[in-house]
C-alpha cells in the first residue's frame, strides 16, 4: 500500500495499488450541506433480512437518480426518486472539479453515533466491474473503516470527499462502526448504474 500527499489539488492517496484506489479530499466542498440535506430530503427507515431475520437498517436511506434507474442490494429493490435541487448541485461540483459524473446516488442519514453501516463490498452486478463510487460526508466526524489482510482507519470530516475505484470492492470491505458519541452525519454516494 503506498500513501503521497498532493498539495496541488489536497488530494491523498490512502490506498493505490493493483488491489484498489482510495482518494481522499480534505475540505472538498465550500459548503457544509447536513441541515440543507436533513430537511430537505424524504428520508425513509428500511428493513433488511439477515439470517431468516428482518431488522431495521440503523441509518436512514434515500436514493435519488436519473429517470429509470433502480439498485438492488441486501434483497431490495430500491428505485430513483428524482434529483434534488442540491444533489443536483453537488453532482455538477463533482464534474466540475474532479471530472466524473454519476447518475444515482445513495444516501445515509447517520443520526447518532448508534447509526451505523456494517462491513460490506458495493460489488452488486448492476455497478459494473471496477466501479467508482464517491462518498461526501456532511456534519459530524465518523471513522471510515477497510480491511483485506489487516484493518485501516481514516476518520472522514464534514465536507470531506472519499473516492473508492479500481479493484477495492473485489478486494476491500468497509464500514461505519457504531461509536459512543457523535452527533448527526450525512454521506452521499454516488455511483453509476449501468443501464
Amino acid at each position: 500500500m503506498t500513501t503521497q500527499t498532493n498539495f496541488l489539488n489536497s488530494k491523498t492517496y490512502l490506498l493505490n495499488d493493483s488491489s484498489g484506489v482510495v482518494e481522499y479530499y480534505e475540505d472538498f466542498i465550500t459548503t457544509d450541506y447536513y441541515s440543507i440535506l436533513q430537511d430537505e430530503i424524504s428520508w425513509r427507515e428500511e428493513s433488511i433480512s439477515l439470517f431468516g431475520k428482518t431488522f431495521l437498517q440503523p441509518r436512514l436511506l434515500s436514493f435519488q437518480g436519473d429517470e429509470g434507474i433502480h439498485y438492488s442490494y441486501s434483497n431490495k429493490k430500491y428505485i430513483a426518486s428524482k434529483w434534488s435541487q442540491s444533489l443536483l448541485g453537488i453532482k455538477q461540483v463533482l464534474k466540475e472539479k474532479i471530472n466524473l459524473s454519476f447518475n444515482c446516488c445513495l444516501l445515509n442519514y447517520y443520526r447518532n453515533g448508534q447509526d451505523s453501516m456494517g462491513w460490506h463490498s458495493d460489488n452488486e452486478k448492476e455497478l459494473g466491474p471496477e466501479p467508482t463510487i464517491a462518498s461526501l460526508s456532511f456534519g459530524a466526524t465518523r471513522v471510515f473503516k477497510y480491511k483485506k489482510d489487516h484493518t485501516c482507519s481514516i476518520k472522514l470530516s464534514g465536507r470531506s470527499l472519499l473516492i473508492m475505484k479500481g479493484r477495492f470492492q473485489d478486494n476491500y470491505k468497509h464500514a461505519i462502526m457504531k461509536c459512543a458519541h457523535a452527533e448527526g452525519r450525512i454521506n452521499l454516494t454516488f455511483r453509476n448504474i449501468l443501464t
